[in-house]
C-alpha cells in the first residue's frame, strides 16, 4: 500500500480543472462527444466483462458512470478518485440508487498511490487518467499491483484519429467547436475544451505505443479498439 503522492503542476492542473464541473459533466461530457462518450463507457465495461460478485476498483470514477454500471451488473465496486467536487457528486447519486449501496463505495485517492494492498480486487477499469499523471508507467504499475493475476484491466481514453481527413475535421472541432460549446456552458467548461486538444495530441505524442507501456508494466494480452473514426480509444489486458 503506497503513500500519499508529492503535488506537481499537471496533477494541480489536473485537480483545478475539474472543480467546477460535476453538476453537469455527465450531459455535457456526452454532448461534446456527440454522444460518444456514453458508447466508448460502455464498451470499456465490456472488456471487464463484469460477473457478479466480481470485486473491481474503478479508477478516476469521475461522478461514477462505470462504477454505476458495474455494480449494476452484479460487481462489488470502490470507486477512486482525487477531486472532492466529483466524489460529492458519485455519492450524492448513490443516495438516490439505494439498490446499490451495499455493492458500490467511493473513496478519494490518487492513481499513482492507490491505498489498496497488492492483488485486492479481481479487476481495474479506469477513464482518460494518463494525460493527469507524470510517470504513466509507474502509474500503470501501480493499478496493475491491485488487481489479482489473470484479472483484467480496461481503459478508455480519446485518440486522434489516424486517417487524414477525420484528422482534419478533429483538429478544428478540438480547436474551436469545442471551446465555443464549453463556452455556452461555464467558465470551467471552457477551459477543458480548450486543454482537451492538446493534451491529447501531447499524450500520444509522447506514447506513441500504450500497448508497450501496459505490456512494461506487467499486462499481458494488450488489445486496443479504435472507436468513432478513431476519436475514442478502449485498451484492455490480463494482470500477468
Amino acid at each position: 500500500m503506497a503513500e500519499s503522492a508529492a503535488t506537481s503542476p499537471r496533477k494541480d492542473h489536473a485537480i483545478g480543472l475539474f472543480e467546477g464541473l460535476p453538476t453537469r459533466y455527465d450531459r455535457v461530457g456526452a454532448v461534446m462527444s456527440f454522444g460518444q462518450d456514453p458508447r466508448w463507457r460502455r464498451a470499456l465495461i465490456r472488456a471487464i466483462n463484469p460477473q457478479p460478485g466480481l470485486r473491481v476498483l474503478d479508477v478516476a470514477t469521475g461522478t461514477g458512470m462505470v462504477a454505476f454500471a458495474l455494480a449494476e451488473a452484479g460487481c462489488t465496486v470502490v470507486g477512486l478518485d482525487q477531486s472532492p467536487q466529483m466524489l460529492a457528486m458519485a455519492r450524492a447519486k448513490l443516495e438516490h440508487t439505494p439498490a446499490l449501496a451495499d455493492r458500490l463505495t467511493f473513496v478519494s485517492g490518487e492513481a499513482e498511490r492507490l491505498p489498496f494492498e497488492d492483488a485486492s480486487f479481481d479487476a481495474l477499469s479506469f477513464t482518460y487518467l494518463l494525460r493527469y499523471v507524470d510517470d504513466r508507467l509507474a502509474t500503470m504499475g501501480e493499478l496493475a499491483r491491485v488487481v489479482k493475476p489473470g484479472g483484467r484491466i480496461a481503459m478508455v481514453e480519446f485518440a486522434v484519429p489516424e486517417a487524414a481527413f477525420s484528422r482534419v475535421l478533429w483538429r478544428a472541432y478540438t480547436r474551436v467547436g469545442l471551446p465555443l460549446i464549453g463556452r455556452l456552458v461555464s467558465p470551467a467548461w471552457w477551459e477543458v475544451g480548450r486543454f482537451l486538444g492538446p493534451s491529447i495530441e501531447q499524450l500520444q505524442a509522447q506514447e506513441p505505443d500504450l500497448a508497450a507501456l501496459w505490456r512494461r508494466a506487467g499486462i499481458r494480452d494488450v488489445a486496443d479498439r479504435r472507436m468513432s473514426f478513431g476519436a475514442g480509444l478502449v485498451m484492455s489486458g490480463v494482470r500477468e
